[in-house]
């Protein structure tokens, strides 16, 4: 069992020219997206959030179970869900806007235990942000990490949700000894001010950095590099893109029984070509068509 713990939220999505050009719902959040990826690739999940009984709530986990996504570990309130407000560049690049005072994602508690059979806990986006739940994400992160878990962290920065960016990049590097596989986008990476070397040496096993079209970069502890080229594809949006490069790692490394530090190091180049090479198509998919729409295995064939 995978675990995906993190928010979900409505995107807000513009249909066409100008700010309130016929804002379209959308179902989203980083890890409501991965979670929804993952259970339409095959792989055992479930969700671990707080959701909104409101209308949009009961929409949210609509889509995850029709996904196969275990719900035991959603918590529920009766706040509003958080919006996000999406404005997409002429290259399909979304940038995002965010009404998130009082809403039921923000008072995520720790959990007292997770779904049977877990071996893999992924975190990351607003959630590792909005208070008093991001403290509880870390908790659990920490916790997970300490019961020898593979932790996943995709930090997903959302600069207008940081309100003191320096002290987020402390509490970032404060997690690093708890992550066994941290997932950052290019533009990430340079927000934060690290480099994949001085990650690794805090606590990863490897760093996967997403380019966009240019494709990906794996970094090992061990100082190897493998990168491959970007899927060819005609961009609608980037919407769900990263999200889905997290769902294809860690259904991959899942199928290969690589859910563990060692084993990481142990995929090699022709592991990790093949691992990438499969994120870099699901990425490819979901760009390919408006919204966050991961693929389904059917669509990719065999990893």
């Amino acid at each position: 069992m995978i675990v995906v713990a993190g928010e979900a939220l409505i995107d807000l999505v513009p249909q066409g020219t100008g700010a309130l050009a016929g804002l379209q719902p959308a179902l989203g959040g980083g890890p409501y997206n991965t979670a929804v990826a993952l259970g339409r690739l095959g792989s055992p999940t479930a969700f671990c959030s707080r959701t909104s009984r409101d209308a949009f709530g009961e929409a949210l986990l609509g889509r995850l179970r029709e996904s196969g996504v275990d719900l035991s570990s959603v918590q529920r309130g009766p706040e509003p869900t958080t919006l996000a407000v999406a404005t997409i560049d002429g290259n399909g690049s979304a940038a995002y806007s965010f009404y998130v005072e009082g809403t039921a994602d923000r008072l995520f508690s720790m959990p007292a235990t997770l779904p049977e059979g877990t071996r893999a806990v992924s975190f990351g986006t607003c959630s590792l942000v909005l208070e008093p739940g991001a403290s509880a994400y870390e908790e659990l992160l920490r916790a997970a990490a300490a019961q020898g878990l593979f932790t996943v962290l995709d930090p997903n920065i959302r600069p207008g949700l940081i309100p003191d960016a320096d002290g987020y990049r402390a509490r970032f590097k404060s997690w690093l000894p708890s992550v066994s596989l941290l997932k950052l986008s290019k533009e990430d990476a340079e927000w934060l001010g690290g480099t994949p070397r001085e990650w690794l040496s805090a606590g990863p096993s490897a760093v996967v950095i997403t380019q966009g079209g240019d494709g990906l970069t794996a970094f090992t502890r061990s100082g190897a590099v493998y990168a491959v080229p970007g899927e060819e594809v005609d961009v609608v949006d980037t919407i769900g893109a990263g999200d889905t490069v997290n769902a294809a790692l860690l259904h991959g490394l899942s199928a290969r029984d690589a859910l563990s530090p060692a084993a990481l190091e142990a995929l090699g180049a022709d592991g990790w070509g093949q691992l990438l090479r499969f994120a870099a198509r699901a990425a490819a998919i979901t760009c390919s068509r408006a919204g966050a729409e991961p693929p389904y295995a059917s669509e990719l064939g065999e990893f």
